[in-house]
């Protein structure tokens, strides 16, 4: 199973690609996909869209695990990332790939065993997961502890899942 992990964000939405096959797990890539600020937001979101487009075009996941949104006191700025996140859920759906969604303190607590981690425990978790990953981003070391939740999860055989598919919504 190959599953991209999404962390989304208006400025930085962070990808981060894993195959686990039983108890193995390989890196195979992480990045950033980025938006210019001074753009309007219509043309930041297809920034977004386009470069997780060509992410996932490149490397064929076979599922998708995006965080959800965490919700500030900012609700301007809660607002904008909704609408990245939007953007992180209707990517992989598009491309056909089931989405399963995960709470921020679900995938702390997965990949660290703490719900309240911060960052650099994230990180260094992903460093001792996959040593030989090279990470240059928070936003890209948060996707990789997506990715890494849902396969930790260990129902992603269980949920059913809609997959818009040529048109047709199929179980």
């Amino acid at each position: 199973m190959r599953i991209i992990g999404i962390d989304p964000g208006l400025r930085c939405t962070g990808w981060g690609i894993i195959d686990f096959d039983g108890n193995q797990l390989h890196h195979i890539g992480n990045g950033v996909c980025k938006s210019v600020s001074s753009e309007d937001l219509s043309v930041r979101l297809l920034q977004i869209y386009r470069q997780l487009k060509e992410v996932i075009g490149l490397y064929k996941p076979t599922c998708a695990a995006v965080e959800n949104t965490f919700v500030s006191k900012d609700a301007a700025g809660t607002l904008k990332l909704g609408q990245a996140r939007g953007i992180a859920l209707l990517t992989p759906a598009e491309a056909g790939l089931p989405v399963f969604e995960y709470a921020p303190n679900t995938v702390k607590k997965t990949v660290v065993g703490v719900g309240h981690a911060d960052k650099a425990q994230i990180a260094h978790m992903i460093r001792m997961q996959l040593p030989k990953a090279v990470v240059e981003s928070s936003d890209a070391s948060d996707a990789l502890g997506i990715a890494l939740c849902h396969a930790f999860q260990g129902n992603y055989h269980e949920k059913v899942k809609l997959v818009l598919s040529k048109g047709e919504i199929q179980k």
